[in-house]
């Protein structure tokens, strides 16, 4: 599926967008440049679930959780990292033992290992805006992507 967004508004629209449909346990892989708009997208799913604590980019704190929404947030950003400290973080356990809630990852490319179910959210730069690929990996994640789909008015997905 791909989504054009003219302005921040939009993304956060499509975060809020995705809050109304993702379950707990969903994760999301971020993937764009600096300043493309992947904490603008995770300020959008903290609106949507209702979490009202400021969301900004853990790039100094490399992990920021956000538990008093309707589904807790998990919000990571890797861009300060090798894989080999990703690695040493263990954040796999962020999609097997903590409480379920949307983890969001910021500069997915950095993980060794990725969890076999997820999101994957794929910034390009345009004249105006940006354009926002997602891309489902694994039978879960697609049918989230229908679910998606349906809700916002685009159709079925080919």
């Amino acid at each position: 599926m791909v989504v054009d967004l003219p302005d921040p508004a939009a993304t956060v629209g499509l975060g809020m967008g995705l809050a109304e449909i993702l379950p707990a346990g969903a994760i999301l892989l971020l993937q764009g440049d600096l300043g493309s708009g992947k904490t603008t997208l995770v300020q959008g799913l903290a609106q949507g679930l209702g979490i009202s604590e400021p969301v900004t980019s853990p790039t100094f704190a490399l992990i920021q959780e956000y538990p008093e929404g309707r589904i807790p947030l998990y919000h990571l950003d890797l861009y300060r990292l090798t894989p080999e400290e990703v690695q040493q973080l263990h954040l796999e356990t962020y999609w097997q033992e903590v409480a379920p809630g949307i983890v969001a990852i910021e500069w997915p490319e950095r993980l060794p290992i990725r969890p076999v179910n997820y999101l994957h959210l794929s910034w390009q730069s345009m004249t105006s805006g940006r354009r926002v690929t997602l891309t489902a990996q694994g039978t879960t994640p697609q049918s989230w992507l229908e679910n998606f789909s349906q809700s916002q008015g685009f159709g079925e997905l080919v």
